[in-house]
């Protein structure tokens, strides 16, 4: 697979963006390599503008025209917290406010009730909710305030990015867009094909 690292650019960044991340304690996480944006070749059917989350590979995959795609790390879920199938992106924020579920508290809280949008906030500065039909799955995939966990499967079952990545896919994704997250076992570089095993 051809790889070239893609110009980190924060073009997509908004004033109000670049005043929050300026001062982060994250900033300087490390994150390796391979897990930085990558343009990358893409044999696999899916149609430009869909989102494929490769679990095992902890990649996050934006289809472009021509066999190509905007690959980014991520972190994912623990395998029993872990969404996986067909879903569609049902709505997009920016800086959003995250409400801890009742699981959430119970197993790593206490929380407030509501933790208002910025830095500090786990969704970090862009949202993507993950809708199957017209219902929200509670998963999302979103920043993060640990970028250091890119490349781990350690959150609660969301697809967390680096903020300047979720920004730049925030940027070019549309409402609606569909979203494949390979359950594990399933690798995107295995084959073409639905039914790729890695």
């Amino acid at each position: 697979m051809q790889a070239t690292l893609s110009p980190s650019t924060d073009a997509s960044m908004t004033p109000r963006d670049r005043q929050l991340l300026a001062h982060t304690p994250y900033a300087q996480a490390s994150v390796p390599e391979q897990y930085l944006r990558h343009i990358v070749d893409y044999s696999r059917k899916e149609q430009p503008g869909t989102i494929l989350v490769d679990t095992d590979a902890r990649y996050l995959y934006y289809v472009l025209p021509d066999g190509k795609a905007i690959r980014y790390g991520v972190a994912v879920g623990e395998e029993a917290m872990a969404f996986s199938g067909v879903a569609r992106v049902g709505k997009m924020a920016e800086w959003p406010d995250w409400i801890p579920t009742p699981e959430i508290q119970a197993r790593l809280g206490p929380y407030p009730p509501r933790v208002a949008g910025g830095p500090a906030n786990p969704l970090g500065a862009r949202a993507l909710y993950l809708y199957a039909g017209n219902k929200d799955t509670l998963y999302r995939i979103h920043g993060t305030n640990q970028p250091e966990y890119i490349g781990q499967a350690i959150s609660s079952g969301c697809i967390r990015m680096r903020n300047e990545d979720v920004i730049d896919l925030f940027d070019r994704v549309k409402l609606g867009s569909t979203v494949v997250v390979l359950p594990p076992g399933q690798n995107a570089r295995a084959g073409t094909g639905a039914n790729w095993r890695g």
